[in-house]
C-alpha cells in the first residue's frame, strides 16, 4: 500500500481514453474467449460509467481520491456490464490502467486480478449488499496497490 493512493486521481478515464486503451490490449484479453468490438458495447452504459466516477457534487468530488475512483470503476465495470461479454476483464484493464495513468501499479498478476474480479461478479448476485462489495474492492485494491517508483 501506498500514501499516494489516497491522493486526488491527476488523470480520469474517459470514453477516448477507454476505447485506445480497448484497442491496444483486446488481444491480449482474449485469452479464454473473444471479446467483441469497442463499438458493440451497449451503448450509454461504459459513457455512464466513467462519467460518474469523476462527478462532482456542490463543488466536491464523489470518488475524492485515486482509491475511491479505483474502487469505483472497478465495482460498477463489472456489475454494470457495459459489454456483450469479458466485462471482468475490462474492469481489470480499466481499473490497473486508471491506476498506472496516476503513478500506481497493482502488486497482483493479472490472474489474480482476475480472480478478484470473479468473486466480486458472484458476490453481486447473492445477498451481499452493494456497499459490502464495494468496500471489498476498496480493501483489495489499498492492499494491493503500490507506487509505479517503488519497482
Amino acid at each position: 500500500m501506498t500514501e499516494r493512493i489516497y491522493e486526488t486521481p491527476k488523470s480520469w478515464l474517459t470514453l477516448g481514453v477507454c476505447a485506445q486503451i480497448f484497442e491496444n490490449f483486446k488481444r491480449s484479453l482474449e485469452f479464454d474467449e473473444p471479446i467483441p468490438p469497442f463499438e458493440t458495447r451497449f451503448k450509454g452504459r461504459l459513457e455512464s460509467i466513467v462519467e460518474s466516477v469523476s462527478q462532482t457534487f456542490d463543488g466536491k468530488q464523489l470518488n475524492p481520491t485515486i482509491l475511491d475512483a479505483a474502487s469505483a470503476y472497478f465495482y460498477q465495470i463489472i456489475s454494470g456490464h457495459p459489454f456483450e461479454n469479458g466485462n471482468k476483464r475490462v474492469a481489470v484493464l480499466y481499473t490497473h490502467s486508471f491506476l498506472l495513468i496516476n503513478g500506481l501499479d497493482f502488486d497482483l498478476s493479472f490472474n489474480e486480478i482476475y480472480n478478484f474480479a470473479v468473486v466480486v461478479a458472484m458476490s453481486g448476485k447473492g445477498k451481499v449488499e452493494v456497499k459490502e462489495v464495494r468496500d471489498f474492492c476498496r480493501e483489495v485494491i489499498e492492499k494491493f496497490t503500490k507506487d509505479l517508483d517503488s519497482r
